[in-house]
Formats: C-alpha cells, sequence, structure tokens
C-alpha cells in the first residue's frame, strides 16, 4: 500500500466507474484538487517524473473519466506526460510512488500495465491515428456506440502524422471520434510555426469568441424549430469563424466538427459540453484552453521548461531541490555539444543548427541564444528536420541536425533517401544514445548503430569522451564528408577538463588505449569507460587486456581489426546498443569475410524491449557494467570468481 494519503473524494475512487457512480457532477471540482494535490505530493518526494504537463490536464482528466464510459469507449493520450491523473483513477494510486522506478509502473500509458491504457505511447502525435484505427475496427464489428478519444496537445499538432490522422479521419463520416486538443501553447520548450500562431488567433480573438457564445445561445433557443435550423446556425457560425479570424477554420477544412475555445481548468463546463458531443456522430474537436503546471502556484509562475521535470522538490515553497557535488564534475554530453556547436560556428559560417522541438534537451538552445539567425526549432517534426537539413546542404550549408536517438528512428525514410543517396553534408547529433534511464522503451535509443551502419555513405560514430565528441563534431563539417551521424549518451562524460583544442580525426580509424596479450576489449562509445574500470580492477589477477576504442562503427578500422584477429583469439565487444546488427555484429562480419577464427562474446542490449529503471540499473541487467565485463573476461580466460568484484 502507499504510505501517500488521498483526500477523502479519492480515497474513494479506484477505478472510474466509481467516479461515475458515486459523485454528482457537482463534486468534480473537488475531486481534481484532490487528485491534483496526490500528484504534488508524490511527485515531489520522488522526483524523477514528469509534472507540469499532468497538472495542466486534471480536470480535462477527471470529465473524461466521468463522461465516457472507460475502458469500454477508448480513450487515447498522446505522447503520455501528461497521464498520471488517468493513472492515479484507473486502479494505479496505491502503486503511484513506484512511477518510472525500476520494476514499478510506467511513465507512460502501457497496454500491458492497464487495460484503461489503450494505447502504448512515449512518442508524440500517435493520437488520433490510433484512436481513428479504433473507431474503423469497432464500426467493423458492429460496435457502433463506443466512443473513441484522443487527447493530444498543440505541440504535437505539429507532426505530419497528426495532420495525416486528421484528414483520413475527416473521410470518415461515422467514427465516433473526438479530438480533444489541449492548448496549452507550451510543448516542452515553446511551441513554433504557423499552427501555433493560428491557434493563438482563435484563443486570443475577443470579437471572435464573443460572437461565438452568442451563436450558441441563438442555437440553443431555435433548435425545437428542427435540424434545419441548427444547419443554418451552424453555417452562420462557420462563416463568422472564417470573417472575424480572416481565415477558414483549419479543423472544419478537415471536415472536423469544432468546439471551442474553451476553459480546461472548468471541470464541470467540460463535462456538460462532453455530455452534449457524445450524441454528434462523427468527427469531432474539443479546443480546450489549459496552463502548463495549472493549479499549483510555483510551476504556474515558473519556468515551465524546468517545471515539465524538476526531480524532488519542496512542495510548500516551490524550491527545487539540487544536490551540489563536493568536487568538480564532468558535462553532460549534451552541454558538450551545445558549447562545441557554438564554437565551430564561429569559425564555420556554414553551420546550421536544426532540432525538432528539443533545444534545451539537447543544449541547442546555447546555439540559439548566440545566433539565433542560425538556429531553427522546427516543432515536433523530425521527417521535416531531417529533408529541411538535406535541402540547406544542398546550398552548401553544413547543418548539424541535433535529435535523440529514439526520435531519429521517425524519419528514417528521409535519411535514406533526402540524404545519404544524395551524399549530403549533414551532420547528425543523436543524443540520448543508449539505454536512457526512466523514460523506458519508448525512449531508449537503442538501435541507431544498427540502423545508420546499413545505409550507404553514411559515416557512423559514437565519441568515447568528451574530447572524442568535440572531435568528431569538427572532423564532420569539414569539406565534402557527406552524411555524418555522431552518437551519444544520456548524462554526464568523463572529462572535467573538457574543452579541449580541435583536432581532425581521420574517418574510420579507431585508437589503442592499453597494450594486452591475453584477450582484447573492443568498444564504441561511453562504454569504453566502463572496460576502462574493468581492466584497472582486474590488473592484479594477471590477465593480460588490450583495449582497443574503435570510434567508427562504419567506415569500421580495418587495420586496427586485422591486428586484432591476428594477434588475439579471444575478443569482447561492448556497446551501449542493439547485438542484432550493430557494432558486434560488424566485428564479426569482418572476421567471417576475412577468414578470421576467434572466440567472440558481445555485450549490449539484447533482442528484447528493455523496460525502466535508472541507466545504471539497465547498463547492469544488459551485461555491459564494469563488473559484467570483468565477469565475462574471467569466464572467457578460465580465471575462477573469488571475491565479488567492487566495480559497478
Amino acid at each position: 500500500m502507499s504510505e501517500y494519503k488521498a483526500g477523502p473524494y479519492l480515497e474513494r475512487i479506484t477505478i472510474p466507474e466509481d467516479l461515475r457512480n458515486e459523485f454528482s457532477m457537482d463534486d468534480l471540482p473537488q475531486i481534481s484538487d484532490e487528485l491534483r494535490q496526490y500528484i504534488v505530493d508524490v511527485i515531489s518526494e520522488i522526483g524523477n517524473s514528469h509534472f507540469g504537463a499532468s497538472l495542466g490536464v486534471v480536470e480535462l482528466t477527471v470529465a473524461l473519466h466521468y463522461v465516457f464510459n472507460t475502458p469500454y469507449d477508448q480513450l487515447v493520450w498522446d505522447v503520455g506526460h501528461q497521464a498520471y491523473g488517468h493513472k492515479i483513477l484507473t486502479g494505479r494510486r496505491d502503486v503511484f510512488h513506484t512511477n518510472r522506478i525500476k520494476g514499478g509502473i510506467s511513465g507512460f500509458p502501457k497496454r500491458s500495465e492497464s487495460e484503461y491504457d489503450t494505447f502504448g505511447v512515449g512518442h508524440s502525435s500517435t493520437s488520433i491515428s490510433a484512436a481513428l484505427g479504433m473507431a474503423v475496427a469497432n464500426n467493423l464489428k458492429g460496435e457502433k456506440n463506443r466512443q473513441h478519444i484522443a487527447v493530444i496537445g498543440d505541440g504535437a499538432m505539429t507532426a505530419g502524422l497528426a495532420f495525416e490522422g486528421m484528414n483520413h479521419a475527416g473521410y470518415e463520416k461515422d467514427a465516433n471520434l473526438l479530438v480533444v486538443l489541449n492548448d496549452n501553447c507550451m510543448s516542452i520548450d515553446p511551441n513554433v510555426g504557423a499552427l501555433r500562431d493560428y491557434l493563438t488567433d482563435i484563443t486570443t480573438s475577443h470579437t471572435y469568441n464573443k460572437v461565438k457564445d452568442e451563436v450558441w445561445n441563438l442555437l440553443g433557443k431555435i433548435s425545437k424549430f428542427g435540424p434545419d435550423a441548427q444547419s443554418v446556425v451552424s453555417k452562420i457560425s462557420t462563416a463568422l469563424k472564417g470573417s472575424i479570424l480572416k481565415q477558414s477554420n483549419f479543423f472544419e477544412s478537415l471536415n472536423f466538427r469544432y468546439f471551442g475555445p474553451i476553459d480546461g481548468h472548468d471541470v464541470i463546463g467540460m463535462a456538460k459540453i462532453m455530455e452534449d458531443l457524445k450524441d454528434i456522430p462523427g468527427p469531432k474537436i474539443l479546443h480546450i484552453i489549459t496552463k502548463k503546471g495549472g493549479g499549483y502556484k510555483f510551476s504556474e509562475e515558473g519556468n515551465p521548461t524546468q517545471w515539465h521535470a524538476p526531480g524532488v522538490f519542496n512542495k510548500e515553497t516551490g524550491e527545487i531541490v539540487k544536490i551540489i557535488p563536493k568536487s568538480p564534475q564532468a558535462p553532460k554530453y549534451q552541454e558538450v555539444f551545445g558549447h562545441t556547436i557554438v564554437e565551430l560556428a564561429e569559425k564555420n559560417k556554414n553551420i546550421i543548427g536544426v532540432t525538432p522541438a528539443m533545444p534545451s534537451g539537447c543544449s541547442m538552445n546555447i546555439m540559439m541564444k548566440a545566433m539565433p539567425e542560425r538556429t531553427f526549432d522546427v516543432g515536433i517534426a523530425e521527417q521535416h528536420a531531417v529533408t529541411f537539413s538535406a535541402g540547406m546542404a544542398t546550398q552548401g550549408s553544413v547543418p548539424f541536425c541535433n535529435i535523440y536517438s529514439s526520435f531519429m528512428q521517425r524519419a528514417y525514410d528521409q535519411v535514406l533517401h533526402d540524404v545519404a543517396l544524395q551524399n549530403l553534408n549533414v551532420v547528425f547529433c543523436l543524443d540520448r544514445g543508449g539505454l536512457v534511464g526512466a523514460d523506458g522503451a519508448t525512449h531508449h535509443g537503442a538501435y541507431d548503430l544498427s540502423y545508420m551502419r546499413s545505409i550507404p555513405n553514411m559515416i557512423v560514430s559514437a565519441p568515447m569522451n568528451e574530447e572524442e565528441l568535440r572531435n568528431m563534431m569538427y572532423t564532420a563539417q569539414l569539406k565534402d564528408m557527406g552524411p555524418f551521424s555522431i552518437r551519444y549518451p544520456r548524462g554526464k562524460g568523463v572529462m572535467t577538463e573538457w574543452k579541449t583544442p580541435f583536432q581532425k580525426i581521420k574517418v574510420g580509424t579507431g585508437r589503442k588505449v592499453t597494450n594486452g596479450e591475453d584477450i582484447a576489449i573492443l568498444t564504441i562509445g561511453h562504454p569504453g569507460n566502463f572496460a576502462q574500470t574493468a581492466i584497472k580492477e582486474l590488473k592484479e589477477s594477471g590477465i593480460s587486456i588490450a583495449h582497443y576504442d574503435m570510434r567508427f562503427v562504419k567506415p569500421i578500422d580495418e587495420v586496427m581489426l586485422h591486428e586484432v584477429f591476428s594477434k588475439f583469439k579471444k575478443v569482447i565487444t561492448v556497446e551501449d546498443g542493439c547485438l542484432v546488427g550493430g557494432f558486434g555484429s560488424a566485428v564479426i562480419e569482418f572476421m567471417v569475410d576475412h577468414k578470421y577464427s576467434a572466440e567472440v562474446t558481445r555485450s549490449g542490449i539484447p533482442d528484447e524491449y528493455i523496460q525502466h529503471g535508472t541507466q545504471e540499473e539497465l547498463w547492469v541487467e544488459c551485461g555491459f557494467d564494469a563488473k559484467s565485463i570483468v565477469e565475462k573476461i574471467k569466464e572467457m580466460v578460465g580465471v575462477k570468481s573469488g571475491v565479488s568484484s567492487n566495480v559497478g
């Protein structure tokens, strides 16, 4: 049982049926207040969680589960950052404190976790397509009375997939689909683009909102004269929207019935409108206005990006707890990226920064501040980010396209067709390469080494430390380098003195870190540091270990591999990426192609989806932390494990 105390109303709600059966509509504001307070109580102490997004949709969450017969009616949350209230109301209140902790509940909706989580999410902009698919499938089964609700934020609306889903939904006139557009003018970083401006026009036009209210009042008065009168007023409303806003309604042009904007923190008002919308057939969109972090003073008034995932904080004062290290710490890799791209851009006027809605997460905001005219946040639109970068590269620019590894998957065709096929010099800086920790399976950057190395013309690299990251970035922007992928992990590096002079790295060359005679360790990227720790641990064991930091998966250093397989019969490969088709596979392919024979043990991410936990816990689970490397070396050279190792 949870040690956290729920309010008197919330305590009575185990599943949404309790909410619907035991409470009146007048009780919903109190339930919303108690739900918000419960989220604040838990997240302020456990940290390690998203925060602002869930607070902003508390009233929406309560209204949805009160009005709709979930889980029979299908509720799909986009992204899932905002689904904490949903989890608490759907049988997981007593385990909510395990959120994003290894073995606990996921930070995102997850089908295997609850029947109320109708669709697994984590990447944005999937909700409309998924909910439409459910609606069409249920219609085909004869279950035409089921409702299907997609909750999507204004930031997620910028993705092409959201438009594709709406474009199709407008054609499926029999689909019971309600899209709730949660408009808080804020994704993780400030939202960008023409759609943002359009939504702002709607939400800030006092004239439009006044006329809209008068039209709806008129509709209520004359509805007794029949459907023809309703049709007339609907046409009047549409015409007024177009003339007052000086543009047609974007959503109605896609055959959606548009309702709103309405106050997303008025739970009773929303519930009443949703009750009415249940009886209106076909695709509909309800535009609600919310405030991210709404209802909690400090998140409302503070930096929205900071309160997206604040960590542990004092719920009474709003002070975010910061742990001050006792000694100088190495910087995060993304911070090194952010400062380095500015250094390079000061020397090379052709360098341009591009990110799809993650300037803070990727530290592209450093260049955005220093050189705003040469830095582009294109919104949640990874495919566009890649092809936009390709277009600039045809004109002599050197775009640094900075994307999380997991999100890069969404633009794979664009990498293949628009960049690599044309051999354009786009530099892909893939942040969060490898296991990312508490975000779990949807966010692990497990596959980039594998999927990038299969592409012709692509250079695939990973630095072992901050100095190598800087030098790879320097090398990638040199003339005629072609497509160049640099991946680095979430979190800290290993060098406190990292701002070293730039040096060109010869593409396709590794470096020997330590000499040895008995066994060779081949590593790619940051896990090379785990290998170094293991080698130090085994120093007194009498095992002589050679360590090769390969640096490139493609082109791989064949001279170095000839040396390895000519000298060693026992080889270990280590990578923070999937074993299927990854770095270890590349090494084995070389061995077979050149008719070498050796005992090769590969360490990396197995062929399964790894769930959430800390990075350290997941490295251990996948068997490529320092201690696991020690055990594998001992096993391969025939040394029995005695006293347990003290490495982590």
